[in-house]
């Protein structure tokens, strides 16, 4: 049996992934290649960079400027796949990746470092869009919830997995993560070149080039619609809480707000990953069988309360002096609220937007849809930042339940997309 056979027939044996087609499994093994990487690099990276003899701020410019550049590229990245096609971008972003990793092992100054990392920020957003993009076409619409779970849950596993095996090999070498992360990207790159066909594509191609718009025309379209809004800003909270504000504050709550040891900030996030990943493929059945709208509502709405008993959480340790075991509950609790709530934001939105492309190349439609979540995850910590500094956690807290609950309301105003018999208006 050929090696592509092979891997089709485990993707049959595979309940969670059964009737999805085979690209959905490639490209989940990508994303876990991809955040396996990731995680072994992404905490060598600050404390290779101090060793150029530069400040805190500079060394966590590293990190920063890989997120900005990723920001700033993704509408590139989405007219090179609507010009060059899914599987040339996907493949070439994650051989960009690999060779900036590589080369910035091999940096001999703080500046090399921060360029090749910000090189490294195209490619990633090239992969990034390519990857969402060639997913929402080559399924239909009661599989985009499943398939876009399944592919959070790749980025999920390797998210768990990497920073474990990252700590075995700084003890080897501090540069040995650069060459690791590039390693696993010339796999991942390896692995789409061989499995991602392009005959599905081309079928669909056809089936839907008729009236084919003008691709910033597609993009403003598309905004005109209430449920691509709500998928954008449920994906702007996803970047701002999940990734940037929680992320950034969580960690300082714990040793500074709470008092206690940094092992407690692992275990919450430990709470929260397995969490995720236990509900990842149901929420991805749900918004495919009982629609968008509900689970958008349960993530969006999960979402706010999490960040309101985080909130609870700070005011009654400090404020009212509660046990140090009841406000371990309660932040566990949080985390927990937290990691079922993500699930739901990672599936739902997603098939919204190949709703709304409805099989089209919609390269600048996920691009956007991609920004909002980079754009989150700047501003999240900032803002985050600012609030500790002039009040304390619990603003910062709240700040991402309000941000969450104007979430809320945008998705209470849209439309239910799966299996709507309409066709995306065209200008």
């Amino acid at each position: 049996m050929s090696t592509r056979r092979g891997l089709g027939a485990a993707v049959r044996r595979t309940p969670l992934l059964k009737g999805l087609p085979r690209e959905v499994a490639v490209l989940s093994a990508i994303a876990f290649c991809v955040a396996l990487g990731f995680g072994i690099l992404a905490p060598a990276l600050p404390v290779f960079a101090r060793q150029f003899g530069v400040s805190a701020l500079e060394a966590s410019a590293v990190i920063s400027v890989f997120a900005l550049v990723r920001f700033v590229t993704s509408p590139l990245a989405g007219a090179m796949v609507d010009r060059l096609g899914e599987r040339t971008v996907l493949s070439s972003g994650l051989l960009i990746v690999s060779l900036s990793s590589a080369a910035a092992g091999l940096s001999q100054t703080y500046s090399q470092l921060l360029v090749l990392r910000g090189i490294g920020g195209l490619g990633s957003s090239m992969f990034t869009v390519s990857a969402m993009a060639l997913l929402l076409r080559v399924v239909d619409t009661d599989q985009r919830g499943r398939a876009a779970g399944a592919f959070q849950g790749g980025f999920l596993l390797g998210g768990v997995a990497g920073p474990a095996v990252g700590g075995l090999v700084v003890a080897w070498s501090i540069r040995a993560p650069f060459f690791v992360y590039a390693i696993t990207l010339l796999g991942a790159a390896a692995v789409a070149l061989v499995f991602m066909a392009k005959s599905r594509l081309r079928q669909r191609e056809e089936e839907v080039s008729h009236g084919e718009a003008n691709k910033l025309e597609q993009l403003r379209v598309a905004l005109r619609e209430r449920a691509y809004r709500a998928a954008l800003a449920t994906n702007l909270v996803t970047g701002f809480v999940a990734f940037g504000l929680r992320s950034s504050a969580v960690p300082l709550f714990v040793t500074e707000g709470m008092e206690r040891g940094a092992s407690l900030t692992g275990i919450g996030f430990l709470v929260a990953a397995g969490i995720q990943a236990l509900l990842l493929l149901p929420a991805g059945r749900m918004a495919d069988t009982e629609g968008r709208r509900k689970a958008l509502l349960i993530g969006t709405w999960g979402t706010t309360v999490g960040m309101l008993v985080l909130t609870v959480t700070d005011v009654a340790v400090n404020g009212w002096g509660t046990q140090a075991v009841a406000g371990t509950a309660l932040f566990l609790l949080a985390m927990a609220i937290q990691g079922a709530a993500a699930a739901f934001l990672g599936s739902a939105p997603a098939a919204v937007v190949g709703d709304v492309m409805a099989g089209r190349k919609g390269g600048i439609v996920v691009a956007t849809f991609q920004m909002m979540s980079d754009l989150g995850a700047v501003v999240g910590p900032l803002v985050a930042g600012l609030l500790v500094d002039a009040f304390d956690f619990d603003w910062a807290f709240a700040a991402g339940a309000g941000i969450s609950l104007v979430a809320v309301i945008f998705v209470y105003l849209m439309p239910e997309t799966l299996n709507r018999t309409r066709k995306p208006a065209t200008p």
